[in-house]
Formats: C-alpha cells, structure tokens, sequence
C-alpha cells in the first residue's frame, strides 16, 4: 500500500504508556471481540463469561506505566494515523456527494493494556473496537502483532482493513443504523441478537471495502497483493475459522461476526461497487448474507 508523503490524522489520542478503568459494561462490541479471543486462545463458553465479567468488573485507576515504544510500533503509529486520515477524506466526500450530510470524525485512541472508554473498561485482549458513546476506536497496537503471530494475518493493507472496519462502525452510528440495530438486539434473544451482530458485522467489512474503493480511486495506492492481504485476513477472522481453530468444531447460533466466506464477500462487494446502498445487511435472509 503506498503512503509516502500522505498526511496524518490529527484527530488521535495517544494514551500508551497510561491505563484506566472502572466498573462498567462493555457493551455487546467488546462481549462479541473477547468472545473470539477467548476462543482463539483456546477457551470455551465459560471462559468467555468469565472473560467478560473480569473485563468489566476489574477497577482501575488511571495511571503512568513504564512504556517503551520501538521503531516498529511507531511506524505503526503513523500507518494508523495516515489510515485513519484517509478514511477522513473518503467518507467526507461520500457524504457531501450522497447527500448524507456532514461527516464527523471519529477519534482514534492508541493505547497499552487498558484504557477508560465511554462504553467501559478498554481491554487490549478486547482487540480493535468502536465505543459509539464517545465516537472513539480503540486500538492496541499490539493486536497486529497478534494477527499476524496467531492468525497468520500480515501485510499493511491487512491492518489497515482492521482500522477501516472500526471507521465503518462509526458510519454505521453516524447514519443511525448502528443504535438501531442496538436498540432491537436488547429486546431479542441472545441467539437472534447474535444474528443481528453478524449483520453489524459485515456491514461495517462493507464498509471497509467501499472505504478501499474510494482510497485507491483518488490515490492510486492499491495493488492486487493489497487486496489480498485484507481478503486473507477476512478469512482467518471468521467465526467459524475461529472456533474450529480453538475447539474443533463451530456453533452458529454463537457467531456474533460472520463466517469467513461471509466476511471475504461483503468486503470484496464493497471495494467492487463503492456503493452504500449495495451494503445493507439487514434485508438479507440468513441464507443471502
């Protein structure tokens, strides 16, 4: 992916090398990411459950840590802040031109370990999340290195798909669509909620693609390879991969995120058309998704 002298975000807020707390919910986002993390690391339901309540029960209070950034963990910083600036100027123009309205930018918090969000406690384990409370993605830089040691998910582009999926939660808040689906998740079923969640889901990898679309449209900076990197990583971050990697065997009525095949496609429908309204999930049968 080609960045070179690209500018960088200034709507960051770096918190490395601090942590924070308190009691509070996590929300059904950072509930669906320890899901997967647990089961990638080999857990089962009940680790989950406790997953979550050590998640968002833990007090903490905010203070300095010993912090050491690297070469390479700075470069990443950067990477994150061009990306993050890119998805600024695409979903901006879209808007105007869609007749949307204005898009506001979201803050993009880097952090290590834990960090104190409108929805809860951040949790580095949580993964990547958007906290539409405060209009913040959360991102442990490390989680890259977790992709890429643990998935066997690399390449730039790759990462910045991981970025461009959380933009595309807060698309979702901006257009109404995300507290919606919220609001209709509380009053279902766990199982139906969770059928809700995979729509949420890969909508916002839809996003992700028409975000891609637009970012190689007025830059030029894509290639073949990078297109694969994120489909690659699509595919590895899929709730059946993921819990067929940690237990052997899948439980649909638990995906929260969508199979693998399911998250490769709306991506790649996404960068292929450009269209939003080509990306709503939510009209879909089970079986069309």
């Amino acid at each position: 992916m080609k960045l070179d002298g690209r500018r960088e975000s200034t709507h960051v807020e770096d918190r490395r090398g601090l942590s924070g707390g308190g009691k509070a919910g996590l929300g059904l986002g950072g509930i669906a990411v320890i899901a997967i993390i647990t089961f990638l690391m080999g857990g089962n339901l009940g680790d989950v459950v406790q997953n979550v309540q050590n998640a968002g029960g833990a007090g903490m209070t905010t203070q300095s840590q010993s912090y050491e950034s690297t070469p390479e963990y700075e470069a990443l910083a950067k990477f994150s802040r061009q990306i993050l600036a890119s998805t600024e100027d695409v979903w901006s123009a879209y808007f105007k031109k869609a007749g949307i309205g204005t898009y506001r930018n979201p803050t993009l918090v880097l952090y290590t370990g834990s960090t104190q969000t409108s929805c809860g406690t951040g949790q580095a384990a949580m993964g990547p999340f958007y906290c539409s409370a405060d209009e913040k993605l959360y991102i442990d830089l490390s989680f890259f290195a977790t992709m890429r040691q643990q998935l066997g998910a690399d390449g730039d582009f790759a990462y910045a798909y991981v970025i461009a999926h959380e933009v595309g939660h807060h698309v979702q808040n901006l257009v109404g669509t995300l507290g919606q689906a919220h609001n209709q998740m509380a009053r279902l079923s766990k199982a139906e909620a969770n059928r809700i969640s995979v729509r949420i889901e890969l909508q916002a990898d839809f996003y992700a693609g028409v975000w891609a679309h637009y970012e190689n449209a007025l830059f030029g900076s894509l290639d073949d390879s990078d297109l694969k990197e994120a489909v690659d990583c699509a595919s590895v971050i899929g709730d059946d991969y993921l819990q067929k990697k940690a237990q052997g065997y899948a439980v649909e009525e638990s995906f929260t995120h969508g199979t693998a095949a399911q998250r490769m496609r709306w991506l790649k429908r996404g960068f292929d058309t450009g269209d939003l309204s080509q990306g709503n999930t939510f009209q879909l049968k089970d079986n069309q998704l």
